[in-house]
């Protein structure tokens, strides 16, 4: 008789089936009473692709003639939101009888306890217990139900009460109290009761967010030629190059090999920039005097914002500039600052709207479109993505003497990446979150990825030298949308795997329900016939060299605009280090590109046959 095996380490390892209950199932025969809940099942929303979670919202808009402190003869006013034991606070505001706070509280309605909600208005006090100077009282059963796309909930003004009476007190405040779910235009933003624990700097970090990648050019800059090179020691023949600074970006032509004041290179330098483009183009041609000194001859900086944007391999027009050189040496007295003639150079330049800018890797590229608007295509179908949760996940920090782990997830679709909110200390976190991107090419990847947020306390791992902790990363998930049949919704758990040196391990389980609609078979078929970047990649290719090259600056370049579009805290980010790429507006993350390493693979019928592997690269 055969001894009955044991469980297999690799059925651990595959993709498992999900039967979440999504969509938007309303509770109905009045449950909650009078107007509290509509009547009847409803599906109004797009939110289908996630399990319903509702909420009690609380906007407060602003409060309007507050009585003065008699002690100090002003009012430094906040409000505080209570719903049994969960408090949320808005900021408050010093000497203003008439503040505007516009801030939204979220209490989850699993977690409500209370048949009423409080709101209290108080004066901030820095020595004493804080005054109390109004509140008004919502009866639970009474609060209305929203749901989009009905326009949102007007707010209205409410007579603050007395604390111990019905009494009316002087002031008022205007409020918006409703029942919604996580469909609400107010969630992303919106003060949540299960981080109520998560103060100051950390809250901004716990929040859903979604962000645009910054649109990217190539800079083609052909070197033709330079006239009248004079090196410093008028003796010498120089024997010239050029140099080509954009931003953190330098490359530089070959050096003459003959020595002559009219050098020829015929050079391309190939640059990547973002729009608005605000750095500059700085140009200068320097002499080589040795192996080892470099003396520069000439200099000039470019807007830009000058140059001809190609949208296809027509020829450009070429132009001569004029450097400058400033005097130097002792005996020229007051004309060392004085600009003077030195040489000119013969360029070709040009931004290439043709080319799709490549910064992730082309075997898991999720965008091919090429840069010029004028050149896409209409979108052949629409990928939604429904962030159910995860399961499993392995502790990744100690709070308190506690194993814990705040976990989010990232998704990075094209240019648009998406971030969920993060839940406070839970191994089995619920997002509930669902986005939406187009589809402009069936054979692209989706990537999305699990981390910890350090802003929440615990300890972390030092990092090296003096640099700020990142995020830990706990695993990822790539889906190849040629992989999925039209039309349909597949739930999975995806295993989140991570190779160590000990091997592979498993931090835990990521779930999903994701759909690809097709809008016109005939375009899909259509792209099946074609290469699958823009056809400037092979009429005008780039060298190997090139790409890897490119690929890193146009990582950079959407790191630093990430960092320096951040409005909401301090940066703290260190550009030192491409592989690892933390960010203020995806604050202390890696790019999906240098997630973990495990690839998730859906293992279904192709609606066509893939594009052949030869076309991802060159």
């Amino acid at each position: 008789m055969k001894s009955q095996a044991g469980p297999n380490p690799q059925e651990d390892y595959k993709l498992k089936d999900t039967k979440p209950q999504l969509g938007e199932r309303w509770p109905h025969g009045g449950v909650r009473g009078g107007g509290g809940w509509i009547s009847s099942e409803r599906a109004t929303s797009t939110y289908d692709l996630v399990e319903q979670m509702f909420y009690l919202y609380v906007r407060v808009v602003k409060a309007k003639n507050l009585p003065t402190n008699p002690l100090t003869g002003s009012c430094d006013p906040y409000v505080e939101v209570k719903l049994g034991n969960y408090k949320g606070k808005t900021h408050h505001f010093e000497k203003r009888t008439n503040p505007e706070w516009k801030q939204v509280f979220a209490f989850s309605k699993e977690k409500i306890q209370s048949s009423i909600l409080e709101v209290y208005v108080r004066e901030k006090d820095m020595v004493a217990r804080d005054d109390y100077i109004g509140k008004v009282v919502f009866d639970m059963n009474e609060v209305p139900t929203r749901v989009p796309p009905d326009s949102p909930l007007a707010p209205q003004w409410y007579r603050l009460e007395h604390r111990t009476s019905d009494t009316k007190v002087r002031g008022e405040v205007m409020l918006a109290v409703w029942m919604g779910t996580q469909a609400d235009e107010a969630f992303p933003e919106a003060w949540h009761s299960d981080a109520a624990s998560v103060h100051g700097e950390g809250s901004f970090s716990i929040r859903s967010k979604v962000y645009v990648s910054p649109k990217l050019w190539y800079l083609r800059v052909n070197v033709i030629e330079a006239q009248d090179v004079q090196p410093h020691d008028k003796s010498q023949t120089p024997q010239a190059f050029v140099k080509v600074h954009v931003g953190n970006q330098t490359l530089k032509t070959n050096v003459c090999p003959t020595k002559t004041p009219n050098p020829m290179w015929n050079e391309d330098l190939i640059f990547v920039a973002a729009e608005p483009f605000e750095e500059l183009l700085v140009l200068t041609v320097e002499n080589k005097v040795s192996s080892a000194k470099d003396e520069q001859v000439g200099k000039i900086s470019l807007p830009l914002t000058m140059f001809e944007r190609r949208m296809d391999h027509r020829p450009v027009h070429s132009r001569w500039f004029t450097l400058e050189r400033f005097g130097f040496g002792a005996l020229e007295g007051d004309k060392r600052h004085e600009h003077k003639f030195s040489t000119r150079v013969h360029l070709r330049v040009c931004l290439e709207g043709a080319y799709h800018v490549l910064d992730e890797s082309t075997l898991y590229i999720s965008d091919v479109r090429p840069t010029a608007r004028q050149l896409w295509k209409q979108p052949i179908g629409i990928l939604e993505v429904g962030i159910l949760s995860a399961q499993g996940l392995l502790p990744m920090k100690t709070k308190d003497g506690k194993s814990t782990t705040d976990a989010y997830c990232v998704a990075k679709y094209g240019q648009k990446w998406v971030r969920t909110r993060t839940i406070i200390e839970s191994f089995s976190p619920k997002w509930n979150e669902q986005y939406t991107w187009e589809v402009y090419d069936p054979c692209t990847v989706i990537t999305l990825g699990v981390f910890d947020n350090c802003h929440l306390g615990g300890n972390e791992k030092p990092t090296s030298g003096s640099g700020a902790k990142n995020d830990s990363r706990i695993g990822k998930v790539r889906i190849r949308l040629s992989t999925l049949e039209m039309d349909r919704i597949y739930t999975n758990s995806y295993p989140l795997l991570v190779l160590h040196p000990s091997g592979l391990k498993k931090m835990g389980e990521l779930q999903l329900a994701v759909r690809f609609t097709c809008l016109s078979l005939a375009n899909i078929i259509y792209l099946y016939g074609h290469p699958l970047l823009p056809k400037m990649h092979y009429l005008h290719p780039f060298t190997v060299n090139q790409l890897d090259s490119l690929r890193y600056q146009a990582m950079n370049i959407v790191a630093v605009a990430w960092r320096s579009s951040s409005l909401e805290k301090p940066n703290h980010y260190s550009s030192s280090s491409c592989s690892v790429c933390p960010t203020d507006l995806l604050p202390r993350i890696d790019p999906p590109y240098d997630l973990p390493l495990h690839v998730s693979h859906r293992n279904m019928e192709f609606p066509f046959p893939p594009k052949s592997s030869t076309k991802y690269g060159y």
